[in-house]
């Protein structure tokens, strides 16, 4: 069993309730965690027995370019896209930031983290 992380990824995308987040958009972080059953790869050295990376980052970056009302909904989204592209994929884990939100005070920033 492995744990795989990619963690980091910025995107500007248009998530939020209010109209002025889905006009203006904002800046999100996110941070995936994927348990996935990567013995075999570890034995063969062969990126076709393990989960690509780079393919879950795409995964990540299709599904936050559709926008949402909730965070909880984007979140749920990668989960079950992960969990379905990946059979490896024993549990997953998406933490997604919305970078200093509409909230009427100083806020670095909000996060949900979805698991499944």
């Amino acid at each position: 069993m492995a744990l795989i992380e990619i963690e980091g990824m910025e995107f500007y995308a248009f998530h939020g309730h209010f109209d002025v987040e889905k006009v203006a958009g904002n800046r999100f972080l996110v941070d995936l965690k994927i348990e996935a059953d990567c013995s075999k790869a570890g034995q063969s050295d062969r990126l076709e027995d393990t989960l690509d990376y780079q393919k879950a980052y795409l995964a990540v970056k299709e599904e936050m370019a559709i926008p949402s009302d909730l965070l909880e909904h984007v979140g749920q989204r990668i989960v079950n896209r992960i969990k379905t592209e990946f059979q490896e994929t024993q549990k997953v884990s998406v933490k997604i930031s919305k970078m200093t939100p509409p909230m009427g005070g100083q806020i670095e920033k909000v996060s949900v983290t979805t698991f499944g």
